[in-house]
């Protein structure tokens, strides 16, 4: 499939929209929207990470939320009761990242939010936290991250992997500073 045949919504260009108080919000909507649709299939966590998650902070208005599940053996089966809510699944040869399984929530043909469902012990799921938790506790890494999007999203607009390999760097170095290894 050539880029030109993917939706809209497969292919948009990187917004950055200034912070919105009402993310928190959404985000808490989707969490027990998800709760209830995944409980079925074993999941007793699911949180509200990334931009969104963290108060005052510019992102891509789009909400991340996790989900923590035992095996990946129901994701057929969990896409299809998701797809009625607009999810949709991006198979893992094509999100080329094992250690999760990626859905995006459309409206409008825009991205809204976006699941990743993580196996319990996957050690991003608690970096995500520890993420989240540190800029909500930190002005400045709050202001020094919303100018790196910001940054990014100007030099790469059209290239997803390029804007989240930017991030990378901080990120990491957020982690390393934080006191992230009493939780491994």
């Amino acid at each position: 499939m050539k880029n030109s045949d993917w939706p809209k919504w497969a292919v948009e260009s990187i917004e950055v929209a200034p912070p919105n108080p009402e993310w928190i919000d959404a985000g808490r909507a989707e969490v027990k929207e998800l709760m209830q649709r995944l409980g079925p299939f074993g999941v007793k966590e699911v949180e509200h990470v990334g931009s969104t998650s963290i108060r005052d902070l510019p992102a891509k208005p789009i909400i991340d939320v996790m989900a923590k599940i035992s095996s990946f053996d129901e994701v057929d089966e969990i896409a299809g009761i998701l797809a009625g809510d607009q999810w949709h699944y991006v198979p893992a040869e094509l999100d080329n990242r094992p250690w999760r399984r990626f859905f995006i929530k459309v409206e409008d043909d825009k991205r809204v939010a976006h699941l990743h469902l993580m196996l319990e012990g996957e050690l991003r799921w608690e970096q995500q936290r520890i993420f989240r938790d540190c800029l909500n506790g930190d002005s400045s890494l709050k202001e020094e991250y919303a100018e790196l999007k910001k940054r990014l999203a100007i030099q790469f607009p059209d290239d997803r992997e390029a804007y989240s390999d930017g991030k990378t760097a901080f990120i990491q170095r957020v982690l390393d500073g934080s006191e992230a290894e009493d939780f491994f």
